[in-house]
């Protein structure tokens, strides 16, 4: 089964020097976003609607566009992305806009969330917010980069501030004097000075006298605007459902977290009779809702890295057995099992998946088909639209309905049960429990039918046409899942046109089900750890604009040219074409910084840089354009995971181009001159071709346990509960305890009393930990 692999997504910083004894504490920080929908946005088209999309900005810096719904002021997205950054962040933005076919697209509002509003609520945000108008002045973007000092003589205390640089502006060193007395609040602002009129404010940071006189700053920082509160238009503009929330936290050396680690692993490699006991089963009675879903993410992560994921589904397989009383409800609730499955295959399966179903999916965005087999919704005046004919009448629509699913069905199904060879063998090793009802089909398959833009099988949602077709064949790969068994039930009778294909269609799966437990499982649980994504497999590919620096300075957009990337662990190749086999090679290893250039620098937008050093020690740069936004963020993302351990990292880079003699970003005249911008290395979208990192991974489990170390005293610990009738969970069925014989009573109370015991020690590592890095920084010897 996969292990680790040998780099680390989030960002990691040593806070003290592992020569001290106790190892290493590293730092992560991470945002999960989901924007859902929108309500009662304002129509900008003249056709009285809007076609609206989002925009996500952490501190300036764009990170995500959602897709653009069409002709919608009540948009439902659906999308979500985790981006992993350094936890010096001050705010995350989401700007919605109107895409407009001619000219610029219009802007509708945004909405702006301090760091601080985020990480207020340990659960996050989830909730309605209306939309603010979008003031230009107060959309300051940049850093500026300050040394200030607290000087201390005969003639008092001074305050001395060295404006160093600044971007996008240029600005000379400067030396500011505090007069002698107590320390006020340092304010530094940037305007732009112009000969004829008012001048314009460029952003400003400010740093109260407690900051000045225990840590005065010294480094980059985001220009802010004024202070000023963000005021919503009162619903004017609409709003947005947004869910947030930031994820910090301090990971401690590997050790620390082995005795939790043994005992989750415990728990899956015991004797089947005591899974109701273990401390699993445990740490499944404390979570519900959102919570249990992230640490379903989380184990999988975990126990697949350790080898033991097979063990781990055995475990959560039996756990969901013995709790269910029909076999056709199983895996179907929000439990850990259901969870954990869903999870798994997504981990494992998502480059399958696209092999399987992308060709199919793509033919029916393209051919845009009208199919509609329910009565109540057939438009029978939709074939006289189109052909200037009579209305069709609903029998001549049911067939050319029937005709077109089956049309797509088949060959979707056909790729299916033809792709044994092809589906990941840790799949096929759980698989054989998935196929008790036909998991596969109802948490994989179809999902990915119904809404392929979550699975980025699409770069955009349907439009409603489309939607529906997909919508149809969905339901079919369900009920092709369900083996028949539910055919003719339920209120969706309409669908009866297709059962004789769809019956057809059991026995074929049944054999592909077959053949997918058909598979030597000797490599499963105890042997050697593999790498989840080893270093010679594509992590991503595609069609880029390319364009190597050239010594005249000439930065001509035409000289980008179109080649086709490959990015494995070790390699990033290309060629002109995917046929061609000449292909031209950069060792990973090479990469230095991979960052974006200002949109300025050739007059182009989505371009990024990557800069390499060859064996001799040159440096080289190579520009890259992206098609859009979120395809730059994934190869950032991509080639920033697959560098993140690469030694002599580049602390600064230029985001411009050397163009005439000098850099835009800078105006140096330098070729070789030190960068002007600060790089962001740490700066990643999550997905699921993220390492592994058992540490984090345990780090968080510990975390979902302090929640409810107070629910797991009282629950098994406290005698005058303990005869208690525990109360159900709506989402499970039954909860662990419930029915259970005294001796798995006793089992649950010895579990939890050992879980308590390794929180207790995680918590003390943790406080001398913190205790040691802040004596570091009252030293002075440790900077933040």
């Amino acid at each position: 089964m996969p292990s680790p692999p040998q780099s680390s997504l989030t960002t990691w910083a040593p806070s003290w020097p592992e020569s001290l004894g106790l190892g290493a504490m590293a730092k992560s920080s991470s945002l999960n976003v989901r924007v859902v929908e929108g309500r009662a946005l304002p129509a900008k088209d003249v056709s009285g609607s809007s076609d609206p999309y989002c925009i996500v900005k952490v501190d300036d810096e764009v990170v995500a566009r959602t897709a653009t719904i069409w002709r919608s002021l009540s948009p439902f997205w659906g999308e979500e992305y985790t981006v992993h950054l350094p936890l010096d962040f001050h705010h995350l933005a989401f700007y919605v806009l109107d895409e407009d076919t001619v000219g610029h697209d219009d802007v509708i509002g945004k909405i702006s969330l301090s760091r601080e509003a985020i990480a207020a609520d340990p659960q996050g945000i989830d909730s309605w917010i209306n939309l603010s108008c979008v003031d230009p002045d107060a959309e300051v973007q940049g850093e500026i980069c300050l040394a200030v000092q607290m000087v201390k003589d005969v003639r008092g205390r001074r305050l001395r501030c060295h404006v160093l640089q600044a971007r996008p502006i240029l600005t000379q060193v400067l030396e500011l004097q505090e007069t002698p007395g107590s320390p006020s609040p340092l304010r530094v602002e940037l305007w732009d000075w112009d000969m004829v009129g008012k001048n314009d404010f460029l952003g400003m940071v400010e740093f109260p006298p407690q900051v000045l006189e225990q840590n005065p700053p010294n480094g980059w920082f985001h220009l802010l605007p004024f202070p000023r509160a963000d005021e919503d238009a009162g619903g004017n503009l609409g709003a947005l459902r947004l869910k947030v929330r930031l994820t910090e936290d301090r990971v401690l050396p590997s050790q620390y977290y082995q005795p939790l680690r043994e005992l989750l692993m415990e728990s899956v490699l015991g004797p089947a009779e005591e899974d109701a006991a273990s401390p699993l089963a445990v740490l499944e009675e404390l979570t519900s809702g959102d919570c249990r879903q992230e640490l379903a993410t989380k184990l999988v992560k975990l126990f697949l890295g350790q080898g033991l994921a097979g063990p781990f589904l055995d475990y959560l397989t039996r756990r969901e057995v013995a709790r269910t009383t029909d076999p056709n409800t199983l895996f179907r609730s929000n439990s850990l099992a259901s969870k954990s499955m869903e999870q798994f295959m997504k981990l494992v399966g998502m480059p399958y998946l696209h092999e399987v179903l992308k060709p199919e999916i793509s033919r029916v965005f393209e051919e845009r088909k009208y199919m509609e087999l329910d009565p109540c919704r057939m438009d029978l005046g939709r074939t006289r639209r189109i052909s200037f004919k009579g209305a069709s009448s609903e029998e001549h629509v049911r067939e050319a309905s029937l005709e077109l699913l089956t049309g797509y069905l088949g060959p979707i199904v056909d790729a299916i049960v033809g792709s044994v060879g092809r589906c990941p063998a840790a799949m096929r090793l759980d698989v054989k429990y998935l196929a008790i009802s036909g998991f596969l089909f109802l948490r994989f398959f179809a999902p990915a039918i119904l809404t392929p833009k979550l699975f980025d099988l699409r770069d955009h949602h349907a439009d409603p046409q489309t939607g529906r077709s997909l919508l149809l064949l969905a339901k079919a790969v369900q009920s092709i899942g369900n083996l028949g068994q539910q055919l003719g039930q339920g209120k969706e009778l309409w669908m009866a046109p297709l059962h004789p294909f769809l019956l057809q269609s059991t026995s074929r799966v049944r054999d592909f089900l077959d053949q997918l437990v058909d598979v030597d499982g000797k490599e499963e649980a105890g042997g050697p750890a593999r790498a989840l994504v080893p270093p010679s497999v594509t992590v991503r590919e595609g069609y880029l604009l390319k364009r190597k620096e050239e010594p005249t300075g000439l930065a001509s957009r035409f000289a980008f040219k179109k080649r086709y990337f490959w990015l494995s662990g070790e390699m990033l190749s290309y060629s002109k074409s995917p046929e061609c086999q000449m292909r031209t090679s950069i060792p990973v290893s090479h990469i230095r910084a991979v960052e974006c250039v200002d949109e300025g620098a050739f007059q182009l937008p989505y371009v990024m840089q990557m800069v390499t050093q060859d064996g001799a020690g040159a440096p080289h740069t190579t520009y890259l354009q992206c098609k859009n936004v979120n395809e730059l963020n994934q190869w950032l993302s991509a080639l920033r995971k697959a560098s993140a351990r690469n030694p002599d990292k580049l602390a600064t880079c230029h985001p411009g181009a050397f163009r005439s003699a000098r850099w835009t970003c800078c105006l140096q005249a330098e070729r070789s001159a030190a960068g002007c911008s600060r790089t962001h290395s740490a700066v990643t979208l999550g997905d699921w071709s993220d390492p592994l990192d058992p540490d984090a991974e345990t780090q968080m489990v510990y975390r979902q346990l302090l929640l409810g170390r107070d629910q797991l005293r009282m629950k098994f610990l406290e005698d005058s509960n303990m005869d208690a009738t525990p109360e159900a969970d709506p989402e499970r069925g039954s909860s662990a305890t419930e029915g259970a014989c005294p001796d798995a009573l006793a089992g649950q109370r010895e579990a939890a009393a050992r879980l308590l015991e390794v929180l207790a020690d995680l918590d003390q590592a943790h406080e001398v930990f913190q205790q040691k890095e802040q004596g570091k920084v009252a030293l002075g010897c440790l900077r933040p």
